[in-house]
């Protein structure tokens, strides 16, 4: 059984980037705009991370056109999608290795991740818990 929650747009931001290696500047832009307007300047460093490592996978390993969405309900979402059917895996990196930590990172940073097949590729998508929910409720996730 799913739960499904509707959001008003105003809760919803979504931006379209090239394929390109400035996507990722892009994409940071953005959140922090975006994060800003909805009062959630908490979560701007932690989601830019997350935004720029996403994007740049896509760069670098799959290919566009890239979306990415926000999504502020009663958690924040972050979804990154593009035209490869190919999911990601989390690597294990050796100390030596310059790359192939980036899913690590994400899951160190967030509460849950993980990726979904679209009828035009896939979406990776994240979530960090809000400290209020945006009506101003405090929300605990202490018995979650």
């Amino acid at each position: 059984m799913a739960r499904t929650q509707a959001l008003a747009p105003e809760n919803i931001s979504c931006l379209q980037l090239q394929d390109d290696p400035t996507a990722a500047g892009q994409a940071r832009a953005h959140v922090r705009a975006q994060l800003a307007a909805w009062n959630l300047d908490e979560l701007i460093m932690t989601t830019e991370l997350v935004a720029s490592e996403l994007v740049g996978n896509v760069v670098r390993h799959a290919r566009g056109p890239i979306t990415l969405r926000l999504l502020r309900g009663r958690t924040l979402v972050c979804e990154v999608a593009d035209a490869s059917p190919a999911m990601p895996r989390i690597r294990r990196a050796a100390d030596t290795d310059e790359n192939g930590r980036g899913l690590q990172l994400i899951s160190a940073v967030t509460s849950r991740w993980g990726a979904r097949y679209s009828g035009s590729g896939k979406c990776i998508w994240t979530e960090q818990p809000l400290s209020a929910d945006p009506l101003g409720e405090r929300i605990s996730y202490e018995s979650v």
